[in-house]
């Protein structure tokens, strides 16, 4: 998929665990709903770090390139590592190491940890960098059309009001984790989210997605998940841009509204 769609469907997945916790009696506070819809649109794109011509190589300017092009390398090497017979040979390492649940966990818990020793300036780091790629994936083509620097001033003043809201009493900084010094352990759970639906998209189109690595499957350990090939698409196709884009809206839509309680 590119990246407006898994953007898309990451914030129409968060919305859908707000629908499902409001309908289990137990509703999100709706800043949680607002800022970990944005988080997982952001994280929708961060599988990608291994592509140095996707979305997320040109947010942060060459910082992000030159984090893409280590990223590719180290995802080729641990390929080329842990490959078995029946694994084809590659000369790159996009759609690896980075499009695997284990690379999902590892980043959520990662940023649940951070969060959890880093305090304040942590929390405001990550809402950072994933506001950035928020906009970056939902508003591309204003995107493009500004310069990086704007859209930068926008995530980081963003996420110091997101974050004043959050602190709040009852706004929803404690949510799920209510211990003292366990505030914003949640945050991990939309990247973790929307990593898994990034996978689960590329999973849809031509060259399936191994997303169950490092478990094997027959003579792959990188078997590449995804539909019948009559049913997958590729990437940037009409199916994408006329049917799943348009269905993501609406579903985010109708999640958020059920969410919080409009319907």
């Amino acid at each position: 998929m590119m990246g407006p769609a898994h953007s898309l469907s990451g914030a129409a997945a968060w919305l859908g665990v707000g629908a499902a916790t409001a309908a289990a009696g137990h509703p999100m506070p709706w800043p949680v709903l607002a800022v970990g819809a944005l988080i997982c649109a952001g994280a929708a794109l961060a599988p990608d770090l291994d592509h140095k011509s996707a979305t997320i190589s040109r947010a942060f300017g060459p910082v992000s390139k030159g984090l893409c092009e280590i990223v590719d390398k180290l995802s080729y090497a641990v390929y080329k590592a842990t490959r078995k017979p029946g694994d084809p040979r590659r000369t790159g390492g996009h759609r690896t190491l980075t499009h695997t649940w284990l690379w999902a966990v590892m980043t959520g818990g990662g940023a649940s940890l951070l969060a959890f020793a880093g305090g304040r300036w942590a929390v405001l780091m990550i809402l950072f960098v994933h506001l950035v790629l928020a906009v970056e994936g939902l508003l591309w083509r204003a995107a493009r059309m500004s310069s990086d620097v704007l859209v930068w001033l926008l995530g980081a003043t963003s996420a110091w009001m997101l974050a004043d809201i959050l602190d709040k009493p009852g706004n929803g900084a404690d949510w799920l984790f209510t211990g003292a010094g366990q505030e914003y352990l949640w945050l991990g759970l939309p990247i973790v989210l929307g990593a898994l639906v990034h996978d689960i998209g590329d999973a849809l189109t031509v060259s399936g997605c191994p997303i169950l690595w490092p478990i094997p499957v027959g003579r792959k350990r990188w078997y590449p998940i995804g539909p019948p090939k009559a049913l997958r698409f590729r990437a940037g196709s009409w199916v994408e841009l006329k049917v799943l884009m348009p269905a993501f809206m609406l579903l985010g839509g109708v999640g958020g509204a059920a969410a919080l309680n409009f319907i």
